[in-house]
């Protein structure tokens, strides 16, 4: 044992419960050292996990600092970095239909990067983190075209072409309200150049051109007359001063003068007649420039009002093709339903036939193997089984000649006996007599059957064979 140790008089196991413990407290300092994160000014430290909770009481789904530090707790939270490089799109919009259903192109170039305002930061964490730059620039590409549609439809080409501050204005607007909600700003917007189709932008061109220099042109025309003027009244108020003052002297210088007044005069029209043609120039070149223009913008609506028959066209005849394809396609399917249907009834009436058919099949296989053990019975002989088979009925056959009469209701029978019947004998005793004799009697149905009463009743059958004579010679 160490001698300081021993001194203080403590026990082996205090020093290795002390040496644990300031392993322990060491270890989780320097865990806590190293899970302490400095974010650069260049980049956003976005830590998710469990980050505490909003005002509303929701979960935060991340925490996010920008020129800071923070600690990441170990297995609740994790970190990672998004940067703050700006980007730069080249967005080349092509063929965006402006409010005079004239299609132009756009090309522009925007920079963007990833906001360090809190809200918009938060909506960048929540939806580019992870993104690598290729997709942030798609995803911000796709929000800047439909956005530059937008605007384009809502403006003429007159205040595209002549006031870009107000439609790079309105497209910063537009543009960055949408970005922001995905956690971009726009820092800045630059377009190149605008033409369309149908040339009506260069056409534009030439119209402001043609105007300028004809404006130009008058008013040069304008100052040439104005200092012939000037130079005019100079010299002439210089030439009747002297003519005034020598006019007595000098006639001669009277008719000069009168001569350099009509040369003055004859220069003055000329000038008059140059400056007439100058501007009929100019107006014939401002007309054609216009004639020129109106050309082009009809043109062009032509070819607009082409495009939307077109359009028209399609849709209906698509849709069209679409119902009857539709109406088929259920026409079908209802077919074979019934198809179906009608086939699952007659698998069913067919198999409850062939279960009756196998059914009665059996009964007659078994009567018959029946039958076949009543002849063995009957020594071979196929009259003695079928008396055997009539003799085993008999009963059957008695009750059914009972019930015949069984349920006959003779409320009342009236009688007046004139004892006129045969030997004398009662007319009402013949009567239930004939009434009992309506039965059939066991020999008749036993000779119906082709077969002959058995010879414990030969009395009966005797007096029927006797009989049989008699009624036919009666009958001859």
């Amino acid at each position: 044992m160490n001698p300081i140790f021993a001194a203080l008089s403590i026990p082996p196991s205090a020093v290795i419960i002390l040496v644990v413990m300031v392993l322990l407290v060491f270890s989780l300092l320097m865990i806590m050292v190293s899970r302490y994160r400095r974010c650069p000014s260049d980049k956003i430290m976005v830590i998710y996990g469990k980050v505490g909770m909003n005002k509303d009481g929701t979960a935060r789904s991340a925490k996010c600092i920008h020129g800071g530090a923070a600690m990441v707790w170990p297995v609740f939270q994790a970190y990672e970095y998004m940067d703050l490089t700006p980007m730069s799109l080249s967005v080349d919009l092509k063929s965006a239909l402006s409010r005079q259903n004239i299609r132009i192109d756009v090309p522009a170039r925007f920079t963007v990067a990833i906001s360090t305002e809190p809200g918009t930061m938060q909506n960048a964490a929540e939806r580019l983190l992870g993104l690598k730059a290729q997709e942030i620039q798609e995803l911000a590409k796709d929000i800047i075209f439909g956005q530059m549609r937008l605007i384009i439809a809502t403006m003429e080409i007159e205040e595209i072409n002549t006031d870009r501050d107000k439609f790079l204005a309105a497209v910063s607007s537009c543009v960055e309200t949408e970005l922001k909600k995905i956690g971009l700003r726009l820092i800045n917007v630059n377009v190149t150049d605008i033409s369309d189709e149908s040339g009506y932008i260069e056409a534009l061109g030439k119209e402001a051109a043609a105007k300028a220099i004809n404006e130009a042109r008058i008013q040069v025309a304008e100052r040439n007359r104005e200092g012939s003027i000037g130079e005019a009244n100079a010299v002439r108020d210089q030439r009747i001063s002297v003519a005034a003052a020598n006019a007595s002297a000098v006639d001669g210088e009277n008719t000069s003068k009168a001569n350099v007044a009509k040369s003055d005069a004859t220069r003055r029209e000329q000038e008059a007649e140059a400056q007439r043609r100058a501007v009929t120039a100019e107006k014939l070149a401002e007309a054609k420039a216009k004639e020129e223009a109106y050309a082009a913008q009809q043109l062009a609506e032509k070819a607009r009002a082409a495009r939307e028959l077109a359009t028209q066209q399609a849709d209906i005849i698509v849709k069209a093709q679409i119902e009857k394809e539709k109406k088929v396609l259920e026409a079908e399917a209802q077919a074979e339903q019934a198809r179906r249907m009608a086939q699952g009834e007659a698998d069913a009436i067919y198999a409850k036939m062939a279960a009756q058919a196998r059914g009665m099949q059996e009964i007659l296989s078994k009567q018959a193997e029946g039958f076949s053990q009543i002849v063995k019975a009957a020594g071979g002989s196929p009259d003695a089984a079928v008396q055997l088979l009539l003799t085993d009925k008999i009963e059957e056959l008695t009750k059914i000649q009972v019930e015949a009469i069984k349920n006959l209701n003779i409320d009342k029978i009236t009688v007046w006996d004139s004892m006129s019947g045969e030997n004398g004998s009662p007319t009402t005793a013949n009567f239930l007599s004939g009434m009992m004799k309506s039965i059939p009697p066991m020999n008749e149905m036993y000779k119906m059957a082709g077969l002959k009463i058995p010879e414990f009743l030969g009395k009966e059958a005797e007096a029927d064979q006797t009989e049989a004579p008699k009624e036919e010679a009666t009958e001859q």
